[in-house]
């Protein structure tokens, strides 16, 4: 007979959580509020992975969920824990987005406009993640400058992140066969 597993501790029931290297914390403290966010993140790029229709996007937006695992992890550590333990996340992988946004980038071509998203059910779905990649970026960054983030490369990484969103939303549209992406138009609107 197979071991049962326990889904719940309620160890958290008092509104804290653990992070490691720090007694416990609120749970809107601005560790938990970041990790949070890169999950929800990264459950954004779930959905999205559900619609995509490029062939090679599916295995991108995986690869990238596994790479903020990494973030998580590192983003629940303090800096004074990260030196005993390591960080996870590491500069290649910003290399290697770099890399695939070059490469997405070659196969669009994107008008110098600002495009307004929902071209595409998967390319809005990859706008709305991107969105939420923005929120956490934002996030880390004040980790950052309150000295709480042990590795800045999760800082750098969600930066290239949105940026390749951004250009797979694109190419996604372009999957779903639009041909003109829908852009900003600045007129006077009436008040």
């Amino acid at each position: 007979m197979p071991l049962k597993t326990t889904l719940y501790t309620r160890v958290g029931d008092d509104g804290y959580t653990g992070v490691l290297g720090r007694e416990r914390v609120a749970k809107y403290d601005l560790q938990p509020v970041a990790y949070g966010t890169v999950d929800e993140l990264s459950a954004q790029l779930a959905l999205a992975r559900t619609a995509v229709q490029h062939p090679d996007a599916n295995d991108m937006l995986l690869e990238v969920q596994r790479d903020l695992y990494a973030a998580m992890a590192d983003l629940a550590t303090t800096p004074a824990a990260a030196e005993k333990s390591g960080v996870r996340l590491y500069e290649p992988r910003i290399v290697w987005l770099e890399e695939l946004i070059d490469q997405v980038g070659q196969q669009v071509e994107i008008p110098p406009a600002f495009i307004i998203s929902g071209d595409s059910y998967a390319g809005a779905l990859l706008d709305v993640a991107r969105t939420v990649c923005r929120r956490a970026e934002r996030h880390v960054a004040r980790l950052h400058h309150e000295a709480l983030l042990c590795n800045p490369v999760v800082l750098r990484y969600l930066n290239r992140l949105s940026s390749l969103l951004f250009v797979l939303s694109r190419l996604e549209d372009k999957a779903a066969g639009v041909e003109e992406f829908t852009v900003a138009k600045w007129e006077k609107r009436g008040r």
